[in-house]
């Protein structure tokens, strides 16, 4: 469902915009009169734009690694050229690279898991504060997961659970200075094929056998026993990222069919 203008003369900065959710989001806000600025590291965003701007919808891409802080300023700077403004960022990037037993990674793994799903959003808030503070206000929106309890992904769960105690956290300090800090956690989502695989090596046997069993949990978990949609998951980001949300900070909401995470 569309809400017409919704987000009219407001600029959304979202992360991770190539593919699956974070295209979503990007899609819906242009449709509801939003200015995009779509970052990914893969040259696919460069496709979502052309849909975005084939609507007559404005919008640009900027290709950057986000798992660095200067990718977040180039992103936040060449957002700032075109548009003048920043109003929303939606903090979408990360996701399980490895699905597996905490006691089968390698420590490499580990620590490529935290700068996949903690550090974007970490990077991303630092980046666009400056800006917000002195234009007297705006909303981040940190897309983390119901994965904080989870089976065979100790180190996303770890990440994620950073993302969340960083909401609380800055969403308490910004308060004074106008800005909303929202967490929205996904649950199981059904969502195309990975255009870009996160971990491109094929997976072996044992590492489908570990993959399977959190799928199955992930259902087990939830009270509705299924996945979820990428429309229910854009549903709430863009809920919260906008004006209706105006008295709601603080909080990471589960999106999950009932799975608290």
């Amino acid at each position: 469902m569309i809400f017409q203008d919704r987000f009219q003369h407001q600029t959304a900065l979202v992360t991770g915009a190539a593919q699956g959710i974070g295209k979503a989001v990007a899609l819906r806000m242009a449709q509801e009169g939003a200015q995009v600025i779509l970052v990914d590291r893969s040259p696919v965003v460069q496709a979502v734009l052309k849909e975005i701007l084939d609507l007559n919808l404005r919008a640009i891409s900027v290709q950057a690694d986000l798992e660095s802080f200067e990718g977040f300023e180039q992103a936040v700077s060449q957002g700032l050229e075109s548009f003048g403004t920043i109003d929303i960022l939606v903090n979408n990037v990360g996701g399980t690279i490895w699905a597996k037993p905490y006691d089968e990674y390698a420590t490499s793994e580990i620590e490529k898991e935290i700068s996949r799903s903690l550090f974007p959003t970490l990077w991303g808030c630092r980046a666009v504060l400056p800006f917000m503070i002195n234009n007297g206000g705006g909303t981040i929106v940190n897309v983390s997961s119901v994965a904080t309890r989870s089976v065979n992904r100790v180190p996303y769960a770890a990440a994620k659970g950073g993302v969340n105690a960083l909401t609380q956290s800055l969403a308490l300090e910004q308060a004074v200075n106008n800005i909303r800090v929202v967490g929205v956690a996904p649950g199981g989502t059904a969502a195309p094929e990975r255009i870009i695989p996160r971990n491109e090596t094929l997976q072996t046997a044992q590492e489908k056998i570990w993959y399977q069993q959190i799928v199955d949990q992930t259902i087990n978990s939830s009270l509705m026993k299924r996945y979820g949609t990428l429309e229910e998951q854009v549903a709430t980001i863009l809920f919260v990222s906008s004006r209706e949300a105006s008295y709601i900070t603080g909080l990471t909401i589960p999106v999950g069919g009932g799975d608290l995470g």
